[in-house]
């Protein structure tokens, strides 16, 4: 778990790197905000086709191959980006990151592998936390790198850093890290279904559908704002790159606590669900806060809070799929949950550029607040559900045995 969890982090800080800087890199070009938002919401689109496929690949093939080619794709993206002199390349550089983004998939795979029922939560939160600190060192280090001015940023040294960072997680794959799939546990039926089946399949069980509909909830809220996060920096306090990469660095540490040291103890004495719960509506007060962030302590509050829901939702929400899949079919649900989270991961910034552009740059975080509003209720009858089963469990008369 160590080594996976240091090779996701490489991989994780070198994607966080570029963060901050694509909207400024995608205005050099002359995109407006609406564009901006679906040149961040490409790697997504490509991600929807890829995902299922890359985790289909993992249950047949093992988990390490699919991390070797995601993680050699990711560092060539990284050096097209870092070479783009027209818009049309910053699309297909993310594109091709986007399709070879099969590695979260992947890792999720292998957690699922090497931990038992009971402390897969945990062990997601390690993925969490890869996240987390990818997100405090990536986008601090791409910002600064690409400096303060939000006309002039310097784009191409944060690329060509990702690149190097890719670079040095597929070394630590290739020289570190083991199979965790056994040879035994590869190619089964389920992992030969196709890709629409298995969307299919995962859709027609009731307790995953309404799982998969909160994850796609929760990434569709999420990011719209963190698509419209800089160009709404922008117009708010005057920011560039610089700030921008600080405020994300901010948001990463208070995930990283939570699914670092929390979510644990957490979900063990509140349960998954309770915790999701809660989460969920951290997210709704946080994205209802920020539109009336005039100020950067009230920025800071609205911040936490979305910081701290996502690092309660994440790992509980991944526990409870991960839970509902079989054995020979983690990388397939995982990668299917992936594929919805890719498909929100497009919906929602094309939504937010839309509001953005013709409402008000706060829109997009009022309809997200009230988004979340409905998956907290849509949570509530999820936990109330689970508790009722568990109640009539107890209260079933028992039968007693002869001696």
């Amino acid at each position: 778990m160590l080594v996976l969890f240091t090779i996701v982090l490489i991989d994780l800080i070198g994607f966080g790197l570029v963060i901050p800087l694509l909207p400024f890199y995608a205005e050099r070009f002359g995109a407006s905000p609406d564009v901006v938002t679906m040149v961040l919401a490409t790697y997504s689109l490509a991600q929807l086709f890829a995902a299922p496929v890359w985790g289909r690949l993992s249950d047949r093939h093992g988990r390490r191959p699919i991390l070797l080619v995601s993680l050699a794709g990711s560092a060539f993206s990284y050096l097209w980006l870092g070479f783009a002199t027209h818009l049309w390349m910053l699309f297909a550089a993310r594109a091709l990151a986007g399709l070879c983004a099969g590695n979260i998939a992947a890792a999720q795979a292998y957690v699922a592998d090497v931990t038992a029922p009971e402390n897969r939560a945990k062990g997601m939160g390690m993925i969490g936390v890869a996240f987390g600190l990818g997100f405090i060192i990536g986008p601090a280090v791409g910002g600064a790198l690409a400096g303060h001015d939000p006309n002039a940023p310097a784009v191409s040294v944060p690329a060509f850093l990702g690149a190097a960072m890719s670079a040095l997680a597929f070394v630590g794959t290739v020289f570190v890290l083991k199979e965790s799939l056994p040879a035994e546990r590869r190619g089964k039926p389920s992992s030969r279904r196709s890709r629409v089946a298995a969307i299919l399949s995962a859709i027609g069980r009731p307790d995953l559908r309404l799982l998969l509909g909160l994850y796609f909830l929760i990434i569709f809220a999420f990011a719209g704002m963190e698509t419209t996060f800089a160009l709404w920096a922008a117009r708010q306090f005057g920011w560039g790159p610089a700030q921008v990469g600080y405020v994300f660095a901010y948001v990463g540490v208070l995930s990283a606590a939570m699914q670092g040291g929390l979510i644990g103890r957490l979900t063990t004495r509140f349960g998954e669900r309770r915790v999701l719960v809660a989460g969920l509506a951290a997210i709704c007060i946080g994205l209802a806060a920020l539109p009336v962030s005039t100020v950067l302590a009230a920025l800071l509050l609205s911040t936490a809070c979305l910081a701290i829901g996502m690092g309660m939702t994440q790992p509980s929400i991944n526990a409870l799929i991960s839970r509902q899949a079989g054995a020979h079919e983690q990388g397939e649900v995982m990668g299917v949950s992936q594929s919805l989270g890719s498909l929100a991961r497009i919906l929602g910034p094309a939504f937010a550029g839309i509001c953005f552009a013709n409402i008000g740059r706060n829109s997009p975080y009022v309809a997200g607040a009230v988004l979340m509003a409905f998956a907290v209720a849509l949570a509530v009858h999820l936990a109330r559900g689970t508790a009722a089963v568990a109640a009539g469990y107890d209260m079933a008369p028992k039968t007693r045995h002869a001696p």
